[in-house]
């Protein structure tokens, strides 16, 4: 029987053909991204948050849009990390946060946005300059704009990164901890950092009620939040059995496909003022 392995020569071509395409098309992309972020080729689009209690529209998360002019609607997994590598996330993130902010300035209080920041600008030391300059521009009550980390940023975090996450709470905005539940963040380290928020992760919620296993993890990260005075948020609520469930185990708040998919900034202000 003759096999693939037979032909080795045939092997290292095929391995070098593919690197060099995916390193073209990302320098291509990343000179796409660069002309898009000089004329303004980004938007934004908002996944509400409900009060699970009530039902209530009580903010929503930003999510960056790249509606390419020749490809379409290019995904964030794809750009994001291009974003990351290149340096250009901290222009990209600081775009986000004015224009975000600039939004939900015309929403009526209380409702408030949450950004996702990378670690990038948390390192970088930028963050702190992009967060005044979008509160002062948009006039926003600092109150009403909250800031995501993802979990995975606070496995080696760093004393510049402490430095930042407490002027930024000072500064009054709040903090939320993203996608908690999927890295190793110890107690110890989370007791330490001025978190307001944890996000338990869609891959959490997935299998509600039914998994034994997914419900009692998600049962105790809520006590672990609300000993540590944290409020509760669950990403990825596509079910009445998974939104039940979560507000009999005392989880305040949720987004997902359940409650509404991610809106245009006019549809999002329209939900905020739509009557209950």
């Amino acid at each position: 029987m003759v096999s693939h392995l037979s032909h080795p020569p045939l092997r290292p071509v095929r391995a070098s053909v593919t690197p060099l395409a995916d390193r073209a098309e990302s320098r291509k992309l990343e000179h796409d991204l660069r002309q898009a972020l000089l004329h303004d080729g980004f938007s934004l689009a908002f996944q509400p948050r409900y009060l699970l209690s009530t039902r209530q529209p009580i903010g929503a998360e930003a999510l960056v849009r790249w509606p390419h002019r020749k490809r379409g609607l290019i995904s964030p997994a794809l750009f994001i990390p291009i974003a990351e590598q290149s340096g250009l996330i901290n222009d990209l993130g600081g775009w986000v946060l004015r224009q975000a902010c600039r939004e939900a300035a015309g929403w009526p209080s209380p409702a408030g946005v949450s950004v996702n920041v990378s670690a990038r600008q948390l390192m970088d030391g930028v963050l702190i300059d992009q967060v005044t300059e979008a509160l002062a521009l948009s006039s926003l009550d600092p109150e009403r704009l909250e800031l995501e980390v993802t979990e995975t940023v606070l496995l080696d975090i760093c004393p510049d990164v402490l430095l930042t996450l407490a002027a930024l709470n000072d500064i009054g905005v709040g903090l939320a901890i993203d996608d908690f539940g999927i890295g190793y963040t110890s107690l110890a380290t989370l007791k330490q950092l001025p978190f307001t928020t944890m996000k338990i992760d869609r891959s959490m919620i997935r299998s509600l009620p039914r998994d034994r296993e997914d419900a009692a993890i998600v049962c105790s990260l809520i006590a672990i939040a609300q000993a540590l005075g944290l409020s509760v948020l669950a990403e990825g609520i596509e079910t009445p059995e998974q939104e039940n469930f979560l507000i009999d185990v005392g989880c305040e708040s949720g987004q997902g496909f359940l409650f509404s998919h991610a809106l245009s900034a006019e549809a999002i202000a329209a939900c905020f003022t739509r009557p209950a």
